[in-house]
This record gives C-alpha cells, sequence and structure tokens, in this order.
C-alpha cells in the first residue's frame, strides 16, 4: 500500500482491495478515528471499547509495511518512473486491470442498478484523474482544513490518491513547502481536515458496506477502472491522452501490461486457495 501511494492514480485503497484485507482495514480505521471523538466528549470508557475494536494484528504490521514501503518506494519509483515512464505504467496498468476480477467477485448481486452505478463510478473516476494539476500560491486555512478531510478518503477509498486529490485541488505544494519550513498552524489544520475527513468517511463507507455491500462494491470497482486512466502510459502535461508514438511502442506497453495481469491474477488465486477472503461487513 505504501509502494502504490507513490504511484499517480495508484491508491492504498485499491491494494487493500485486492489483497483481500479491504473490509476489516475500513472497520478498524472506523474504531480508530472515533476513539479520539469519545474521548473529547469525556466517555473513556467508550474510547477504550472503540480501541478494543481495531484489529490491530492487521493494524501495526500493515502500518509499519507502508511506512517502509513509503520510504523505500519514495526513493526508487520515482527515479524508475522518470526513467521508463512507459514501461512502468504500463506494469502499473496491468496490475490494477488484472486486479478488477477481484472485487467484482465480491458483487454478489449484478443486475442492472450494480451495473449502473459502476459505470457511473467509472465516468466520475475517469473524469477526475483526468483534471489537470493547479496551483493555489496561498490557501486559506479553511481550504486547507477541507482539502485535506477530501483527500484523506483516498486513504481507504479505491481509485484516486491522496496526492492526485492535493495536486488538482492545488494545495500539495504548499503542504510539502509547510512541512518542510514546519509551519505548525498549517500543519495541524492539515492534520485536523485528515481527522475529520477520516473519522467521518470511514463510518459512511463501513454503513455502506454493510447495509448495501452488492451496491458499494460494484461502485468501487468503477472506480478502480476508471482510475485507470492516469496509468495511461502518454500523456501530456495536462493530462490529455497521446496516441502511442509507434506500433512497437504500443505493443512493448501491452506486452508489459499482460504479463503485470498475468502475474496479479496468479498470485490472487493463489491468495484464494489459502483462504485469504475478505468477508462482507454483513450483520
Amino acid at each position: 500500500m505504501g509502494s502504490a501511494d507513490v504511484v499517480p492514480g495508484v491508491s492504498g485503497g485499491t491494494v487493500a482491495l485486492i489483497v483481500g484485507i479491504y473490509e476489516e482495514l475500513v472497520t478498524s480505521v472506523r474504531a480508530a478515528a472515533s476513539a479520539p471523538l469519545s474521548l473529547l466528549r469525556g466517555d473513556a470508557r467508550g474510547a477504550r471499547r472503540r480501541l478494543g475494536e481495531v484489529a490491530w494484528g492487521l493494524v501495526l504490521p500493515l502500518a509499519a509495511g507502508i511506512v517502509v514501503a513509503l520510504v523505500v518506494g519514495a526513493a526508487v519509483i520515482p527515479s524508475l518512473l522518470q526513467a521508463y515512464p512507459v514501461a512502468m505504467l504500463a506494469i502499473f496498468f496491468g496490475l490494477i486491470a488484472g486486479s478488477l476480477a477481484v472485487p467484482w467477485r465480491r458483487v454478489e448481486r449484478r443486475g442492472r442498478l450494480e451495473l449502473g452505478l459502476s459505470a457511473a463510478a467509472f465516468v466520475v473516476a475517469y473524469g477526475l484523474v483526468g483534471l489537470p494539476p493547479r496551483a493555489v500560491a496561498d490557501p486559506s486555512l479553511a481550504q486547507v482544513f477541507a482539502s485535506a478531510a477530501v483527500a484523506i478518503c483516498a486513504m481507504i477509498l479505491p481509485g484516486v490518491s491522496g496526492a492526485f486529490l492535493l495536486l488538482v485541488l492545488g494545495v500539495y505544494t504548499p503542504t510539502l513547502d509547510a512541512l518542510h519550513d514546519r509551519d505548525l498552524l498549517y500543519v495541524a489544520t492539515f492534520v485536523a481536515g485528515c481527522a475529520v475527513g477520516l473519522g467521518l468517511f470511514s463510518r459512511l463507507l463501513e454503513h455502506l458496506l454493510t447495509r448495501h455491500h452488492s451496491l458499494t462494491m460494484a461502485v468501487l470497482v468503477g472506480l478502480m477502472a476508471g482510475s485507470l486512466r492516469a496509468l495511461w502510459p502518454w500523456q501530456d502535461l495536462d493530462r490529455g491522452l497521446l496516441a502511442p508514438p509507434s506500433a512497437a511502442a504500443l505493443a512493448g506497453a501491452v506486452l508489459l501490461a499482460l504479463v503485470a495481469a498475468g502475474a496479479v491474477t496468479l498470485l490472487t488465486r493463489a491468495g484464494a486457495r489459502t483462504g485469504r477472503e475478505d468477508l462482507p461487513l454483513h450483520d
């Protein structure tokens, strides 16, 4: 998940969905985000109960792995993307495309409503990842708070990365500058926005997975499929899609994508045989 967040257009939530820990992760995030709110209300017992709902055996190793992967991935993946952009994007395109069958199998009913919602989610994600980056020289604290609350949702929502949303909202560079300059007011506002956004969205997402599991999974499939636009190997600076420069370049990219898709298909089948299956959050 940490490595995925380094790649533009790929979110950690996509990886969690692929490997079968998505719904357990959503429940744990919701519980962990609710604990501080209970403390603010003076409900220490409620906070302890919320923390007890967290799957620490999953969350702690996952968090450690994400941190390590972010550090290593940030040092390696951007260099590879700069040196071999077509090859790297083709590989990631194949990995995500080959993984679409995983959430699709979680759609219990495949009627017109599920197909319609999946198609609508595809259109939304496709349009969103095609938006050009914005630049806001001096965002207000209200903008920072709202942007953080929106972008953090990508942490647990497959399809669009949080860093990408910050770019679209125009606060990516100011946020990096604030961290570098140790602007505590900016950073505190950003963290507060993340906490509020994560707490509210994880609660909503858990409710949808519990009450409307099939419909929610259909939407997630559409978001993943639509986000593939961000991984098209040939784009201009404003994220407009370009045609391949030659048939040979297209053939090479397709071959890499097929190899990546085949590899992830074999891995998911092996995982299914071991019994690693993300159980629905039905009551």
